[in-house]
């Protein structure tokens, strides 16, 4: 029980800014984290659930709204995903060999590509997000749950671009059997939930999700041959993006 504690503490600590009682980074306690990383997207559900209720009842204009929407998930992550997403624009962009898109990946700092992606991004997320009802809210509040779900199955099963980093560190912890089974639990809960709520608008989200997690596969095989920390979360970033953009067209059906 010790370990997955540990595990779980872990992985709040690396995936989100929520205080965690310490934990010593072993391999040991490392096993189990990733089935504790999509718990991090129920906190994220929960609040945007939250908020679309609680907004609503309060009378809240849609700009604020749509703002607050966006914002949660930067809030609760601290950008980690964000990060990945923003160096995973500035590699592609590069045109350069694999072992230089590598090497912008570790790069800390922000090129114009990142900065240009980063407005886009944003921009996209507060449109769409301004045109979703509460309904199409809820239906995607389990998207955070399904799209670190898949993520997580990615770290545990897909090659690694390199021998060290993040993700290597993780993929080599994971306790790869159990890991991957509970993963699967929370995917099938989440994408579930999702479509129990509405079956059309959970169908679209879901359908779009694993879209995205097959060029996920694709692209990071082809440009970088493998994957790594920067390219999972430039996964989790799109894959919202795209669950709700998904779910504003399946609405107009």
């Amino acid at each position: 029980m010790k370990r997955i504690w540990n595990s779980f503490k872990i992985a709040f600590a690396m995936y989100s800014k929520i205080p965690m009682p310490r934990a010593d980074w072993e391999k040991e306690n490392m096993r189990y984290m990733m089935c504790f990383f999509p718990f991090v997207g129920i906190v994220i559900g929960a609040l945007m659930a939250g908020w679309s209720v609680l907004s609503e009842k309060v009378g809240v204009g849609d700009t604020l709204r749509s703002v607050i929407y966006v914002l949660i998930p930067v809030l609760v992550t601290g950008g980690i995903h964000l990060d990945g997403l923003l160096d995973t624009a500035d590699a592609l962009s590069s045109y350069q060999t694999k072992e230089r898109k590598l090497e912008i990946l570790k790069d800390s700092n922000a090129g114009a590509f990142a900065v240009i992606v980063a407005c886009c991004y944003f921009l996209a997320c507060f449109g769409f997000w301004s045109e979703l009802s509460g309904r199409q809210v809820l239906v995607l509040s389990g998207g955070y749950v399904l799209s670190r779900s898949m993520s997580g199955l990615s770290v545990a099963s897909f090659p690694c671009a390199r021998k060290t980093g993040t993700v290597a560190t993780f993929s080599d912890a994971v306790q790869e059997r159990t890991v991957m089974t509970c993963l699967y639990i929370l995917l099938f809960l989440s994408a579930g939930f999702m479509c129990f709520l509405d079956v059309k608008l959970g169908t679209a989200a879901v359908v779009g999700a694993w879209c995205t997690f097959f060029w996920y596969y694709c692209m990071s095989m082809k440009q970088f041959g493998g994957i790594t920390g920067d390219l999972a979360g430039c996964f989790v970033q799109t894959c919202e993006l795209v669950m709700a953009i998904c779910v504003w067209v399946a609405g107009k059906f």
